[in-house]
């Protein structure tokens, strides 16, 4: 049952992965789910922003918290299209977060079993659950084909 809720909830992560491609950002999307319900979504933003903490991750925990009129996001789960590095990891753990689920795995900064893992570090005050691997392909070749696209020009 669960499965099926994380594919659910991972394509609306990847519709807003698609979404940062047209807008030229690296194709990566992330909602935050309470209760079965999406309560925030973002994609990423670096580029437009021209900031380099505009993560999806970041800016989705940002508006949950403002949804939720709380930073403490308990009973939240982020799903997002690629492994989290380790600014976004660091946030899921201020922000209480009990569980992230990500699509593509990142072997240069991924920090929720690649890298590292600050979601179970034993030296930290909150631990959450970690599911790789949802959507994975879908991920992974949004990825390709937009950095593809890139060197092709």
């Amino acid at each position: 049952m669960q499965e099926g809720k994380d594919r659910s909830y991972m394509q609306q992560a990847l519709a807003l992965a698609r979404r940062a491609a047209e807008l030229g950002e690296v194709p990566i999307g992330a909602v935050v789910v309470h209760q079965d319900s999406i309560i925030a979504g973002a994609h990423n933003r670096r580029e437009l922003d021209q900031d380099p903490t505009a993560h999806a991750e970041l800016l989705a925990i940002r508006q949950a918290a403002a949804q939720l009129g709380s930073w403490r996001l308990v009973g939240c789960s982020l799903y997002v299209t690629l492994e989290p590095c380790s600014m976004c990891a660091g946030a899921m753990i201020l922000a209480r977060i009990e569980r992230c689920v990500y699509g593509a795995v990142d072997p240069k900064g991924g920090f929720l079993g690649t890298l590292g893992n600050l979601g179970n570090h034993p030296g930290l005050n909150h631990r959450f659950e970690v599911v790789p691997g949802v959507e994975a392909d879908q991920a992974a070749e949004l990825l390709r084909s937009f950095f593809s696209r890139l060197r092709s020009r």
